[in-house]
Parts: C-alpha cells; structure tokens; sequence
C-alpha cells in the first residue's frame, strides 16, 4: 500500500470543519458552550434517553457512571473478560475490584447465563456485587433480556459500556439506554469522533446533574471556589463538541458504509473451512464498528499471526481481539468465572480494517492477501 492503512482512523468532512469554525468564531473554546449543550441533547436524542454529559473520555463516563452506581472502595464490580483493560481500570480508580465473566459464544460479549449463575451464588453467600458492568463488544450488543432481568433480580446497579457500539440496537432498543447509565467514547478510532471525548446518558435527569457537577471539579453555586466533594477535570470542551455534532449527523452513512465493508468481507470469505466471520448475537443489529475473524489453523492451515503479518507486509494494521482482562498482568489475581470462551476468540480473532475511509481498492488488497493464504 502505497499509505498506511488502519483498523478505524478518523473520517471527518466538510461539515465537522463549518462547525468547527462556528466554534472557534463564537471564541468558545474552552470546555463548556452552546455545541456542547447541542451535543448533549442530539446524542440523547439519537440514544433514546433523557439526559446526556458530554464528558473528555469513555473511560471519565464510566468512572463517573460506577462512583454514580454507589461503588467504592472494597467493593467488587462484574465485567466482561473480553473488553479493553479501561473497563476494568475505571472500577479499581475507585479503590473497587473486577470479577471477570466469560463470553458468550452467540456474540462474544458477557454471557448472561454465567452472570446470573454468579449472582445468584452470590446471593447465597451474600457477597452480591456493587455492580455490574456490561460492554457491547465490538459493536454489537450482549442479550440484555438475560442481564437485565439478572441485574433487577439482585437489585444490583448495571452500568452499559458502550463505547463501541452508538447505532446499534439490540431488540430495537439503542445501545446506550441499557441500565442506570450508559457510557460511549468517542476516541478517534470509534464510529464518531471528537478527536478524545466520551458521554454519559441516563434518563435520569439527578445522575447526569451529578455527573456533570463532579466532572467540573464538583464546584459549589458559590461567588468565589468553594468543593465540599472530590470533583474531577473532566468536561468536553466546546471545540471538540462541534466536531462530535457534525461527526453525529453522519452517523447513519457511517453504518451503512461499515456494514457494506462487513458484507464484503463475509462475501469474499464464505465457504472458506476453518475462517469465520464475528457472530452477530439474537435481536442485535450492529453498528459494524470492527469486522473481525476467527481463524481456525487445524483447518486452514494457517493461524491469525500469519494473517496478521502478512497484512503488515502490505503495510495494513490488523489486531488480535481484545486480550482477556483475566491475561492480563495487571489483572491476574482477579477472580475470573469462565475464561475458556474468551481465552479461545483471543487465540483465534483478528479484526481487520473497517473503517469508512478504507477504499474498495484497498479492501480488495486485503482480501487478497487472506486468499493468498488459503490457496497456498
């Protein structure tokens, strides 16, 4: 390739560049503003909920979204093995522990069967969670019909990470309005970016009043600083805002391009023994953030890494799926229930370029350098 190519950079246009301007014109540029007011409302909007924070990261609204949930320190939180470490690292911020829980094998996300097993254990000995986190992985969405009811039935808060699945749905409800709170990140990679941004949402018109009091440092109505609580730095600025509103309108291009590159994908690859596409759980319509495979070598006879660097020999970016937090060296003591299933989509996953800006060209190159393999 005569550019590098990558998993998911940033597609932004004429639009994102006018609002910009709008705000850099206004000389709002500091966090706080009129498109971070607008963002706040459209995201809400477009996720199906009341209320929205616009907040600097993903990683703030689930810090944020757990202190909200009551977790502190001592406690311990239920989070998927399969996800990015800051699922994990926003419970021990509050001085919490993680429990990992396996995958589900229909959609790689939580398994809702091994959740409620642990929950109720856990009721038996009365050692019941503080909460439960939940991650809509890789854009899709787990069977919340099973967490939910798991969740209400131990009156344990759920918190929905769903930082990479905006636009999804799952039973026609929108990722995001799962829960006491759902959180999205808007880092450059994801399906919409503010270059570094995340939100919180909730219908709950107290939670995100609360939420965007302790992300201005939690500054009392007073004339001069006055803190009673422990606050943090963790407002949107209104500059990264107008990109994110601009990037919000394009959202269902965005999916339809991202679903056409999957169809590609899945079209090119069918009937290849041994190469599977990511399964898509019951009632889920994905956003199709990341298309990712699975490779089996017994079958093939080649493995992930041998896709993967081949692909890096054109000079394309692909990654293994997440690493189980349960591997991690910064989480290996951690209680894990499970581990097989995401231990296995770890060995055997690979995501490949995804994103909109990837050309049909460079697809094609792609694609050919995974049927170079089979063939040989």
């Amino acid at each position: 390739m005569s550019r590098r190519v990558y998993l998911s950079p940033p597609d932004a246009g004429e639009l994102e560049r006018e609002l910009l301007l709008d705000a850099f014109d206004s000389n709002w540029l500091a966090p706080l503003g009129p498109h971070v007011d607008l963002f706040e409302q459209e995201l809400a909007q477009r996720v199906g909920v009341e209320h929205g924070a616009a907040l600097s990261s993903g990683t703030a609204a689930l810090h944020l979204g757990l202190l909200l949930a009551g977790v502190g320190a001592g406690d311990e939180v239920i989070v998927p093995s399969l996800t990015f470490v800051a699922t994990a690292n926003a419970v021990r911020y509050l001085g919490a522990e993680p429990v990992f829980v396996d995958s589900d094998p229909a959609s790689w996300s939580m398994d809702g069967s091994l959740l409620t097993e642990e929950l109720d254990a856990r009721a038996r000995r009365g050692t019941l969670p503080a909460a439960v986190v939940s991650v809509d992985l890789l854009g899709g969405c787990p069977d919340y019909d099973i967490i939910e009811t798991a969740c209400s039935r131990f009156e344990v808060p759920l918190v929905e990470d769903a930082a990479e699945a905006l636009g999804a749905t799952y039973a026609g409800r929108p990722a995001g309005s799962f829960g006491l709170c759902g959180t999205f990140s808007f880092n450059g990679n994801k399906i919409i970016t503010t270059s570094g941004g995340g939100m919180l949402v909730s219908n709950s018109s107290s939670l995100v009043h609360q939420a965007r009091f302790l992300a201005s440092q939690a500054r009392e109505p007073a004339p001069h600083y006055e803190h009673e609580q422990l606050g943090y730095n963790y407002r949107l600025s209104n500059l990264l805002a107008a990109l994110g509103r601009g990037q919000l309108q394009g959202l269902d291009g965005r999916i339809a391009r991202r679903r056409e590159i999957h169809q590609s994908y899945r079209d090119a690859f069918e009937g290849i023994d041994g190469l599977e596409m990511m399964p898509v759980g019951p009632r889920v319509d994905p956003n199709y953030w990341m298309t990712c495979i699975t490779i089996d070598p017994l079958l093939t006879g080649f493995g992930r890494e041998d896709v993967r660097l081949a692909l890096e020999a054109l000079n394309v970016e692909s990654r293994p799926v997440w690493k189980p937090l349960h591997l991690q060296p910064l989480y290996r003591e951690a209680t894990t229930v499970g581990g097989k299933v995401a231990e296995d989509v770890f060995d055997r996953g690979l995501c490949l370029p995804s994103g909109t800006a990837l050309t049909r060209s460079e697809q094609e190159c792609i694609v050919a350098a995974v049927l170079d393999l089979v063939a040989d």
